[in-house]
């Protein structure tokens, strides 16, 4: 991806968050719409216009370049000291989730009971641990991937395991959205492979349809749980009618 590509993706990235439009740029600029959208659809921005554009959205030229950097650069996994900072405060954790799906300042703060001041303070703790960037009027940059994996044994995936898994799979998944389905079988290598990599890709996908869901507001979208797994198993019903090869 060039880089006026990825200048442009940041962009539109900023200008959902702040929910203005192509129409909203037009009529402080004085341009047309479609001369907007011609300007975004072909990427010819000049100088002079990315810094108008930058004026509206209350950041500079530099802060620009600098939000798309790290957009380039996003964490796709944590430090053991950044998981266990989430896992010792309980509403920094709820707030990264937020933010991880994208909601807006006041949308947490309507949702959840954490006050103005308590989210600035937190916002302000997830900068520092380098979740996200802060920016003006309580806006931010997401710094960790949609795909971004827990450490193995640490401290989201144990708390995962023990607070989270037991009771997510407890349900009896009769829910209209709800699906669940155990299948095993026999594999060559070669068919793991493919079972593996087309878990990843749907991984993948899975966190692209996230972010692009992230410009709709709160009310329109769910809050939904998807776990995915694979492991060399046999159930123990099974295993207890093994024949002891160590007997001749």
């Amino acid at each position: 991806m060039s880089q006026i590509s990825q200048v442009s993706d940041t962009l539109k990235m900023l200008l959902k968050q702040q929910k203005l439009t192509y129409k909203d740029i037009a009529e402080k600029l004085e341009m047309s719409e479609a001369n907007i959208k011609r300007i975004f659809a072909q990427q010819s921005f000049t100088l002079q216009r990315l810094e108008e554009i930058c004026h509206l959205l209350q950041i500079s030229l530099s802060d620009l370049f600098s939000i798309t950097e790290k957009q380039q650069n996003q964490l796709t996994e944590l430090t053991l000291d950044q998981e266990q900072e989430l896992i010792d405060n309980p509403k920094l954790l709820l707030v990264a989730v937020c933010v991880r799906d994208a909601w807006q300042f006041d949308d947490i703060i309507e949702q959840y009971d954490i006050d103005q001041f308590e989210l600035i303070r937190l916002f302000a703790r997830l900068d520092k641990i380098k979740l996200i960037q802060l920016l003006p009027n309580n806006h931010y940059k997401l710094l960790i991937a949609q795909d971004f994996r827990w450490i193995k044994n640490g401290p989201l995936e144990r708390f995962m395991e023990q607070e989270v898994l037991h009771r997510f799979m407890a349900s009896k998944f009769d829910e209209e959205d709800s699906f669940r389905f155990y299948l095993r079988g026999r594999y060559s290598n070669s068919s793991i492979e493919i079972i593996q990599r087309k878990l990843n890709q749907l991984t993948k996908e899975a966190a692209i349809l996230n972010q692009e869901d992230s410009a709709l507001p709160i009310s329109k979208r769910k809050h939904m749980g998807l776990l995915f797994a694979m492991r060399a198993w046999e159930p123990t019903l099974f295993e207890q009618f093994r024949r002891n090869k160590s007997k001749v």
